[in-house]
């Protein structure tokens, strides 16, 4: 048997005795649901170098929003961020909240490339403002990547993945703190026993199962959080959910009985996951996450939905004041008749944070392309999401964003009333400031 083909990053002492490579060298499977059974049975998981051709693939597969970083550029970013630093002493984003990254068997370099990666995601996306789980999910990539602009490709990837259906990573803290509230609903239906000793010994049980992704991310062993990986990669969100609800099953079944400390509780499971080996096999924890019943992605989301609601009604939001820095609007390159660069400023200020820091491209302009309604729907047909300006006779501007394609308006027969989703907006823009209007299905004319 040829040993493993460790990259540049790996300590490959450590490695010999976490990942073995006794497994297939090729996967033939296209079928989604078998690649479901695959991931579950742990197919690869005992070929380091299959593994990575699976990652590379999975990831290659996510469908993601138009401007998506990927490794042609990274070098030009790390070399303005890094520069001649050392990586040792590089500090990290704030939206990893202090999360130490975790070693899974890197040595001292790969450790400083996940700290470089990370600043240039940090740089790449500005939207992101809170994200713990990062750190260890671009350790592991790491393993599986050629370089580090190839792991940071596959870690853009995933935070840019515009299905959404397919939930991948939190990247707010209100996304955070409402699945650490989705995660306590679901631990007080699906583990009523571990539930009940939160209770007792936790003076607010909320504070535990905050700390429910740290479990996965960054507490379980290298070997572990990859089999998690492998089914997450597959399957989406709801196995981390599923994974951390196993985890409390087991912690519950050997503590219970035993003396626990309200102060101690949470450091007691973060122990307990990182010695799981005494407790459950990678195969056994899997097998449990998924045996667990009644256990839909609809009653996550609508979970998901509720909680974040009541988050909202407490003040707690992703929108948060903008820097101008950070908007992709700048003299140098924009140049409109109708407004000025501050009154753009302004206005995509208010269009959705993951569109905002996209340079505007110019689609229709009445002096170019003439004042034909049909000759403005087909420059503009094909392009999502849109910004539409409008300068009346009167000199007055008002104008509308649009987060779908204008050709939804011919869905049925054309005789929809409405098109578009909630992000939509209608706005005016006066010589003080810009005033924009929200827009849903009941908005009358």
């Amino acid at each position: 048997m040829d040993p493993p083909g460790y990259n540049c990053f790996v300590d490959r002492d450590k490695m010999d005795a976490a990942v073995q490579d006794l497994g297939p060298k090729e996967l033939s499977c296209t079928e989604l649901q078998e690649l479901k059974q695959l991931a579950r049975q742990g197919y690869w998981a005992r070929s380091y170098a299959l593994r990575g051709k699976v990652y590379q693939r999975l990831i290659r597969d996510i469908p993601c929003r138009t401007v998506t970083p990927d490794a042609s550029v990274y070098s030009d970013i790390v070399g303005k961020i890094v520069g001649k630093h050392s990586t040792s002493s590089l500090p990290l984003p704030e939206f990893v909240d202090n999360t130490q990254v975790p070693s899974y068997c890197l040595n001292p370099r790969g450790e400083g490339a996940v700290r470089k990666i990370l600043l240039c995601i940090a740089n790449q996306f500005p939207d992101v403002s809170f994200c713990p789980a990062l750190p260890a999910v671009v350790a592991l990539l790491l393993h599986y990547s050629t370089d580090e602009a190839q792991c940071f490709e596959n870690a853009c990837r995933i935070l840019a993945c515009n299905d959404p259906s397919r939930k991948l990573m939190d990247q707010s803290f209100l996304a955070f703190e409402s699945s650490c509230m989705t995660f306590g609903d679901l631990v007080n239906k699906y583990c009523q026993a571990a539930h009940k000793l939160m209770v007792a010994v936790s003076e607010d049980v909320l504070q535990v199962y905050a700390d429910w992704q740290r479990w996965l991310f960054g507490e379980l062993p290298l070997n572990y959080f990859a089999r998690v990986f492998d089914v997450f990669l597959v399957e989406g969100y709801k196995v981390l959910y599923r994974v951390a609800l196993a985890i409390l099953k087991f912690f519950h079944k050997v503590r219970a009985g035993q003396p626990l400390e309200s102060d101690s509780v949470k450091q007691d499971i973060r122990a307990f996951v990182r010695d799981i080996a005494k407790t459950v096999s990678p195969e056994k924890l899997l097998e449990k996450a998924f045996a667990i019943r009644l256990f839909s992605r609809k009653e996550i989301q609508l979970l998901q939905m509720a909680n974040e609601k009541a988050l909202k009604q407490k003040g707690i939001t992703v929108k948060q004041k903008r820097q101008f820095v950070h908007l992709a609007v700048h003299a140098e390159n924009f140049h409109s008749e109708i407004v000025s660069v501050k009154e753009m400023r302004d206005i995509w200020s208010w269009v959705p944070e993951r569109f905002a820091l996209c340079q505007p491209l110019l689609l229709f302009s009445s002096l170019q392309h003439g004042y034909s309604l049909t000759r403005f729907y087909f420059q503009c047909e094909g392009h999502e999401p849109t910004l539409l300006l409008i300068k009346t006779t009167h000199k007055e501007v008002c104008g509308a964003y649009l987060s779908t394609d204008w050709s939804e308006r011919n869905k049925f027969g054309g005789k929809v009333a409405f098109f578009g989703t909630g992000e939509c907006f209608v706005f005016r823009c006066s010589l003080r400031s810009s005033a924009m209007s929200g827009w849903s299905s009941n908005t009358q004319s």
